[in-house]
């Protein structure tokens, strides 16, 4: 995950941070990653996916103990006024458009544009092409490909961007099966479920997107992931920002062969 002011990364058992504090100075930093004992449902299509991305958002929290000079990405954004926005033209766009699917397709996707513009506003976008980078060059050439992580694109096939074309197709189907629902109690709780299926849903046509990237699906959700990347999500990173990176590798890597863990 890419911070305002360094990277955050994880590997099976470990989370490792490096960031550059107020000084000016590089601070690393690991520890053990949190994970959910959920048994079986581990292995339920949906509920999995969801369990998943509730075990990377948990890395966060853990991460911001270990490392206090950490800032999120979006701390340094004009958040607030972006989701007001966003609130006021879903309003408007239920008003205006008349199409039921229409209308839920726009309100996924304006709610998506603050997180999206606030990342383009902000130093994070360069930061995140450095999580690219680093990643890709471990991929590319193992722990010493680390030291040319300057070589590799700042996009990458498995960016959480490309979950955004399925979350925003199955977010807005979800929302509209649940228009049907009888009472505004129900669609309360439906659009809730229809969120976390939609979630599920997401991270499994990312898994599937992986393992069939020349199948329409992955043609598609890369094609999405890809051109957000490119505008709106990555910006090419200094030379110091790229040794911050290396930092945060290394050092997740250190911890994972502590912990025992293949590397």
């Amino acid at each position: 995950m890419a911070l305002a002011n360094g990277l955050l990364v994880h590997g099976p058992r470990r989370w490792a941070a490096a960031v550059v504090d107020d000084h000016g100075e590089v601070v690393v930093a690991s520890g053990p990653r949190p994970t959910l004992a959920v048994g079986p449902l581990a292995r339920i299509p949906l509920v999995r996916g969801a369990v998943r991305m509730a075990e990377m958002m948990l890395v966060v929290p853990a991460a911001r103990r270990g490392v206090p000079q950490a800032r999120l990405a979006f701390e340094e954004g004009p958040i607030a006024p972006l989701m007001a926005g966003s609130m006021a033209a879903t309003v408007a766009s239920r008003r205006m458009l008349r199409s039921g699917l229409a209308q839920e397709a726009a309100a996924a996707v304006l709610a998506l544009a603050p997180a999206l513009i606030a990342l383009r506003s902000s130093d994070a976008a360069a930061w995140h092409a450095v999580e690219h980078k680093s990643i890709a060059a471990y991929e590319r050439a193992g722990e010493d490909g680390l030291a040319d992580n300057a070589l590799d694109p700042k996009e990458h096939d498995r960016c959480g961007s490309n979950l955004v074309l399925p979350l925003v197709v199955a977010t807005a189907g979800g929302n509209l099966l649940v228009r049907r629902l009888p009472s505004r109690r129900a669609r309360l709780a439906g659009r809730v479920a229809a969120m976390a299926a939609g979630v599920g849903a997401a991270v499994e046509a990312f898994s599937f997107a992986e393992r069939h990237p020349r199948s329409a699906m992955g043609r598609a959700v890369h094609a999405a992931g890809h051109a957000i990347q490119a505008g709106f999500v990555t910006r090419e990173p200094s030379a110091a920002q790229l040794g911050v990176g290396r930092a945060a590798m290394h050092e997740v890597l250190r911890a994972e062969r502590a912990a025992g863990a293949p590397a």
